[in-house]
């Protein structure tokens, strides 16, 4: 109901006292209805009971129950001396500081968990707090195993491997002045139906095999050079390797895994550094139970078997290893496992680091040419998250964990811390509460270490189940009628004697004492559950549980139930309601507290599109599912999210790429094409402007599996950059086409209009039927008249004209 933070100790007082509080409210006191007839029992009744062991508490009055709250006890009248109240708590043992550097110190002086051994005394019920710190210190002694697959088809990638030993030694140089550097190779189990076993095989597996017809027997694990710093060693036993043949495809790399993580003296594994196992391969390996079909029947026993010649015995005797028995070994022996496998095989490899804590899967180029950049990001990664595990966990304590990582902002639920730099603290508060308590002389202890690291914090547990009254108990006691005995306060008496002084026997019963048998007037005597005698209530016996109570009226298997379970296995039935563990609440204590399944990779809770119910993301955005809501291809924010990882993974840009969680962020498959198909259905197409004004284009699509597919082209679409003459010159020529254009268009229509006009005049001409001599405006230039004139000549008359 409280959750821890740095104020852990009033935290706890401030729990007891509001679930005090809030149960008293409801008017129900799980201490006085319980069926404590001791001192210890009422301690594991509640946190919150105490007991009251004064010998005249309660005498005279109608509530004689000595099991109640502190505070009502206090109330009745018993002594503060007398009542019984433990309580639990942490006490630190040691408590080194954390160191700041690994250089030029033995594995005794380095420091990176904070404390280191603190002891708890644990009161059923009640929840504890304590706090560590965890730094990953700077330049620590780094130890890298090289276990490769010489399978036949790796042949090109042991050509580029061969001066990987001076390469490697100089970039690790770089993290690390302290390192080391060990080589191993593997094949498969030689018998059928792995391997080759006809005779003209045994010496030659790829005898008439055409492209390679040469190469070495078929074996299971060799371990080549132990760790050493002397890396041109690791150069000149590779240039000796050479493949051999297997016959199917699975390898039988996991053997080699758990001999190289057992086999700690003959690799070379030192206590005081990190241990590498890098582990390259170009197919998937063969699991447990597929030793049967070569008729291996016994499960592999964990344990090492290197002969005098370095290799692995037992490959043709046990089955391959189980993924639990790997990890518990990688786990034990603090061995990181780097998967570096090729991009065909990364979803399966991904989904084995599930499995398998403390690993990490890089994709491998077909050449293995990449393999010295893989290596330092898987390393990088690693020493960027600190993630807290628990060995030896009793089963009857409960434990939570809050992370307050560099940001300083707690988050309940979580146990890791991720995006660190060499060298920052991050600190966890850890929540402690006994369910029950273990027999007595039983001793109990668990240790929690981060994954991967030497250092741990030993925690050493003892229970508060015992009164310390009972230490004065009294046998015989003359209080008790000298036939019972005297303990904390109230007797204990002898079978067949009842009473508070065992002053009666059973079978002993009259009207006046069948009053003091029921609950209230009108309710049946002891609730119908049991009989009355000597004054009290004798419950009856069930097989279904137990019945108790002043009256009969409780039982502890009356509460709710979840899939036929009691209290859903989650907690413990008191008087008809659940009294939930540590970590779930409801009423039938099925709901789980816990978040950290809720917390996606990105650190949101359910991505930002769901509500942690029961520990379950419950997705609120209409079109998101998956664990954490993560998948959403719907959601208005898809490509942009996914816009980041293409960034980072494919072009080494973007915000992802400066802060090393492009890895942890950035699980999704990407495929590069040089071109996208538009057609799949269900997929989402991206289109987003990169920094540079390119345009980058990807599919973002769902498969049936829940994997996450995202379909890139290889390169993002990029227009060359303007010229600067040519567009001035584009200019120019536009305004001139321009002009030319309305210069041409202004001549055409003065050209059309003129036409129209000539036309127009001709036609009027045309209609015009004027002659010359008829046309009014028209003078002749020379007048005639007529003159009448009368002479003669000669003889004659004449008449004339004059002009």
């Amino acid at each position: 109901m409280c959750s821890p933070g740095t104020w852990m100790w009033r935290a706890a007082l401030c729990c007891a006292l509001l679930e005090t509080l809030l149960h008293t409210a409801r008017g129900l006191n799980m201490c006085m209805s319980g069926s404590a007839t001791s001192c210890e029992e009422c301690l594991l009744i509640h946190p919150s009971c105490a007991w009251c062991a004064q010998e005249d508490f309660g005498r005279g009055r109608t509530l004689t129950s000595r099991c109640d709250f502190k505070q009502n006890l206090h109330k009745r009248g018993c002594d503060p001396l007398f009542i019984e109240f433990p309580s639990s708590s942490v006490s630190i043992l040691q408590n080194m500081p954390l160191s700041d550097k690994g250089s030029g110190a033995t594995q005794y002086d380095v420091v990176q968990i904070m404390p280191q051994s603190i002891s708890l005394s644990l009161r059923p019920g009640e929840q504890t707090w304590f706090g560590l710190q965890v730094r990953q210190v700077e330049d620590y002694p780094v130890d890298l195993y090289y276990l490769m697959d010489l399978s036949l088809s790796m042949k090109d990638d042991l050509d580029t491997i061969r001066n990987l030993g001076t390469k490697l030694a100089q970039e690790m140089g770089k993290l690390t002045s302290n390192f080391r550097l060990g080589f191993g190779s593997f094949v498969d189990k030689n018998i059928s139906p792995f391997s080759y076993t006809a005779p003209k095989y045994q010496e030659n597996p790829c005898s008439g095999y055409k492209p390679f017809p040469n190469c070495v027997p078929t074996f299971g694990f060799r371990n080549i050079l132990s760790l050493t710093d002397k890396v041109d060693r690791f150069n000149e036993e590779v240039q000796k390797q050479m493949v051999s043949r297997n016959r199917d495809a699975p390898e039988g790399g996991f053997d080699a895994i758990l001999q190289a993580a057992v086999c700690k003296t003959e690799i070379g594994w030192r206590k005081e550094a990190y241990h590498l196992l890098v582990f390259t391969t170009d197919d998937v390996p063969h699991l447990a139970l597929d030793g049967r079909l070569g008729g291996l029947v016994q499960p592999h026993d964990g344990k090492c078997h290197l002969n005098e010649k370095n290799e692995y015995s037992a490959s043709t005797e046990m089955d391959y290893p189980s993924l639990a028995l790997l990890g518990e070994k990688l786990a034990e022996n603090n061995i990181f496992l780097i998967f570096a496998v090729t991009k065909r095989f990364y979803v399966i490899y991904k989904n084995f680091t599930a499995l398998i804590p403390g690993t990490t899967v890089e994709i491998l180029d077909q050449d293995s040419k990449n393999v010295i950049q893989l290596i330092v990001a898987a390393y990088n990664n690693i020493r960027s998250k600190v993630e807290l595990s628990v060995w030896d966990h009793p089963e009857d304590i409960s434990l939570s964990f809050t992370a307050t990582c560099q940001d300083g902002k707690p988050l309940p639920g979580l146990r890791k811390c991720a995006d660190l730099k060499i060298g920052d603290t991050v600190s966890f508060n850890v929540s402690v509460e006994a369910r029950s308590c273990p027999p007595r002389g039983t001793d109990q202890s668990f240790t929690i270490r981060p994954v991967g690291f030497k250092d741990r914090l030993e925690v050493s547990v003892d229970y508060q189940c015992d009164c310390d009254c009972s230490k004065k108990a009294q046998t015989n006691s003359s209080i008790c009628s000298s036939i019972g005995t005297y303990n904390c306060g109230k007797c204990q008496c002898e079978p067949g004697y009842l009473g508070a002084r065992c002053e009666c026997q059973e079978g002993d019963t009259s009207s006046m004492y069948l009053s003091a048998c029921r609950e209230a007037e009108g309710k049946q005597i002891c609730s119908g559950r049991g009989e009355c005698s000597c004054n009290q209530c004798l419950c009856f016996k069930s097989e279904f549980g137990k019945i108790y109570g002043s009256y009969c009226e409780c039982d502890d298997f009356s509460c709710a139930r979840h899939k036929g379970i009691l209290c859903s296995g989650h907690g413990e039935c008191h008087c008809g309601e659940c009294k939930c563990h540590a970590g779930f609440v409801g009423d039938n204590c099925n709901c789980s507290t816990e978040t950290s399944t809720c917390v996606s990779d990105d650190g949101q809770m359910c991505s930002g599109r769901g509500n942690c119910v029961c520990g379950r993301c419950q997705c609120i955005e209409p079109g998101a599912f998956g664990d954490t809501c993560e998948k959403c291809p719907t959601c208005p924010d898809a490509c942009g999210t996914k816009r980041e990882c293409i960034e980072c993974r494919l072009f080494n840009s973007g915000r992802l790429a400066d802060n090393q969680t492009c890895q942890r962020l950035c699980k999704d498959e990407i495929i590069t094409v040089e071109t996208l198909k538009m057609d799949e259905p269900g997929a989402v197409l991206c289109l987003l402007k990169t920094d540079n004004d390119c345009v980058m284009k990807f599919t973002y699509s769902e498969h049936v599996s829940g994997q996450s597919v995202l379909t890139a082209l290889k390169e993002p679409e990029c227009g060359g950059g303007p010229d600067a003459m040519m567009v001035l010159l584009a200019v120019v020529g536009s305004i001139l086409l321009v002009g030319v254009v309305l210069l041409a268009v202004w001549k055409t229509v003065i050209t059309v209009h003129d036409r129209r006009e000539f036309a127009r005049f001709q036609s009027a001409r045309s209609r015009a039927r004027y002659e010359m001599a008829s046309n009014p405006l028209y003078k002749q230039p020379v007048s005639t008249h007529f003159v009448e004139t009368d002479f003669s000549m000669y003889g004659k008359s004449y008449n004339g004209v004059v002009h």
